[in-house]
């Protein structure tokens, strides 16, 4: 095998090749018609990639989609040195500067060289309790005085629920134990099937309670010390496998499942709850 002589590139390869891809003479006409709001559902796609090959234990794969996220970075950045607004170094520079401020019990003096003396031990909670004070420092200096102003509205619905509700419970809203929670969640299923047995169904009414129904169900995950996200793709991947497992025992038996019966997929499901090696 011949051995490449190319030096590795660096960051400062990427930025070049970045405005490169820009340059209204020569660039690519895909990345010059691009703007902030278009490239947002490929940010957003490429987070979910990173997650997957983590997921599924793909690291040499997970290079390369931690490059696929760095480039939405690196793009961002483009497009704001283009508008004299800030650059990729900028973005470097906030992030140290930030993480330097958070983490006091690290970096003691607010400097990247500092260092906290040997020995000097701080709780989990401590740091915690720290880091909550500092970022409600940081509200306050952006404006954002009310406590769930700085919850992002373009988060996954899961996510934001939790963060609503985690924020709200740092002042005491919030229920004292899992099983206050369950009762709400019963409360509000019961909601939900009375708008489902009125006479008419309104579908603006029973879209709403199936909201609070959701919003308790990301409730009790919080409780139970469970990530709402990570507990629903589980149940994904669980489905996902005992479908693939009705599909495979069809088509072994010579049917479809265009062709099959009710029955016959509720039998075959019960068999994949039961395989202790569900197929992927």
């Amino acid at each position: 095998m011949k051995t490449s002589t190319r030096r590795q590139y660096l960051v400062e390869d990427l930025l070049y090749l970045m405005a490169r891809l820009r340059n209204p003479d020569d660039g690519c006409p895909w990345d010059i018609k691009q703007d902030y709001l278009s490239i947002t559902p490929s940010t957003i796609e490429e987070a979910y990639e990173v997650v997957d090959a983590i997921e599924q234990k793909d690291y040499d794969h997970l290079k390369e989609e931690l490059g696929d996220l760095l480039f939405q970075v690196v793009f961002y950045g483009q497009l704001a040195k283009e508008e004299n607004r800030w650059q990729f170094s900028d973005v470097v520079h906030e992030l140290t500067a930030k993480l330097i401020r958070r983490h006091p019990h690290v970096f003691p003096d607010g400097t990247l060289q500092s260092r906290r003396e040997a020995g000097q031990l701080l709780t989990e909670g401590d740091i915690k309790a720290s880091w909550e004070n500092i970022k409600q420092q940081e509200r306050g200096e952006k404006g954002k005085e009310r406590l769930l102003d700085d919850v992002p509205r373009a988060l996954p619905a899961l996510k934001r629920a939790e963060k609503l509700q985690k924020r709200a419970a740092k002042v005491g809203f919030d229920w004292a134990a899992s099983i206050e929670v369950v009762s709400k969640l019963e409360e509000e299923i019961a909601e939900l099937k009375s708008v489902l047995n009125a006479r008419e169904v309104q579908a603006n009414e029973a879209a709403e309670e199936l909201g609070d129904v959701l919003f308790s169900c990301v409730n009790l995950a919080r409780h139970l010390k469970v990530d709402s996200e990570q507990v629903l793709r589980g149940a994904n991947l669980k489905f996902e496998q005992r479908f693939n497992y009705i599909e495979t025992e069809l088509v072994a038996r010579g049917q479809t499942l265009e062709n099959a019966t009710l029955a016959d997929m509720d039998a075959l499901w019960g068999q994949a709850k039961n395989n202790s090696q569900p197929v992927r």
